[in-house]
């Protein structure tokens, strides 16, 4: 008979894996408040300070008053409200894509992309960091998964080949991110597009951290290196720099239309309200406007000013995106030094098993457009100490 609950949450506790839910008293930014306490807030992924933006609210409060607060159905029953229909024909504009479709999660977003496009008979090849609903998705959709090490494009060449052998008949799919969420590197993706040219692959990019930091507006890392047409499937996430919620797939129209029919997480959930898509459209036509790529130069200045006062050996040399791990080792090790930031009046909670492998636990570092260059230079202070 398994063991109770209690005993398989004490062993997590004694492994220091223990989580638990933290209850933020304040609105969405760079200043917080937790258990009472004030705290600057290095932990969020609203990289360009969106989520509290008072032009999100007002959108979002005009949809409600236009469409009310439920969308009452699935998409494909009557759920698909104006709002739905704007963000995606705006996403798949701002992506140069010829459609958009959203999701209510990243998450729902992974499992019906890789689920209706790959099945049995088919291949999934992932880069051995990608985010966890990508993982689940390949192993829900049925289709043979194989993993290549992080950014080695030969190690991914050398399973294309075997896949090619083995599965003359298959769809092969390749996925990975641009920007990687518990890292912050960026993926090879011009060797990427490439090799899988070569062997006739489909190509996932899933742009989640990288769209509002990295290219032209924000426009994420494919089109920053001019292989927007080149990636098959763009993904994305409205909940980190949009400040929203939910996720999209971009893509070839033919691609969209078939999710709308055999994306099992779109087909069966009901839409998301449309208050949110009116709130992401907001914030996608900002990051189009002048003022969106001045708050996004904002963001690579505040990285700027992080660099320039970090300890060596801590952190990566140079920095690819708003990520910064703060590599620890040890579990224990991480929850004492996310509890010396806490001390010190930072919040920056610590990374540990399963999210990332056992050995690499750390603090996860992220900047915003609207932190101010004394709290950065405050919180780099406190990371010398941290090494001494």
């Amino acid at each position: 008979m398994a063991r109770p609950l209690e005993e398989e949450l004490d062993a997590l506790k004694q492994q220091s894996l223990l989580r638990r839910l933290r209850e933020i008293e304040s609105q969405p930014g760079t200043a917080m408040t937790y258990a009472g306490r004030q705290l600057i807030n290095f932990s969020s992924n609203d990289y360009l300070g969106l989520a509290g933006e008072a032009f999100l609210r007002d959108a979002a409060k005009e949809a409600i008053d236009a469409y009310g607060v439920g969308a009452t159905a699935s998409r494909l029953v009557c759920g698909t409200l104006s709002p739905h229909v704007a963000l995606e024909e705006k996403l798949a504009a701002f992506k140069r894509a010829e459609a958009a479709l959203c999701f209510s999660s990243g998450y729902a977003t992974a499992l019906g992309t890789l689920g209706a496009l790959a099945g049995k008979g088919d291949v999934i090849i992932l880069d051995k960091l990608a985010h966890a609903s990508l993982i689940d998705g390949a192993r829900l959709s049925g289709a043979v998964l194989r993993v290549f090490p992080h950014n080695q494009v030969d190690k991914l060449e050398s399973h294309l080949q075997w896949a090619r052998k083995e599965h003359p008949q298959a769809r092969i799919l390749v996925v990975t991110e641009s920007v990687f969420s518990m890292d912050g590197d960026r993926a090879p993706l011009a060797e990427l597009v490439e090799v899988k040219d070569r062997y006739e692959a489909l190509l996932l990019v899933d742009e989640a951290h990288a769209v509002g930091v990295v290219g032209p507006n924000g426009r994420g890392l494919a089109e920053r290196l001019g292989l927007s047409q080149r990636v098959d499937i763009q993904m994305g996430t409205l909940s980190k720099a949009l400040g929203v919620s939910g996720g999209y797939i971009c893509g070839r129209r033919a691609l969209i239309d078939w999710l709308i029919n055999r994306a099992r997480s779109f087909v069966y959930s009901t839409a998301p309200p449309p208050a949110l898509a009116a709130a992401a459209c907001a914030a996608v036509e900002f990051l189009e406007s002048a003022a969106g790529e001045a708050r996004r130069r904002r963001l690579w200045d505040n990285l700027k000013i992080l660099a320039t006062g970090l300890p060596p050996g801590l952190t990566p040399e140079k920095l690819q995106s708003a990520i910064v791990p703060v590599m620890l080792g040890e579990e224990a090790a991480a929850l004492q030094a996310s509890k010396m930031f806490y001390d010190n009046g930072f919040f920056i909670p610590a990374i540990r098993y399963p999210t990332v492998a056992r050995g690499t636990a750390r603090l996860r570092l992220t900047l915003s457009a609207a932190h101010f260059p004394e709290e950065i230079q405050a919180v780099t202070s406190a990371l010398w100490e941290l090494v001494r």
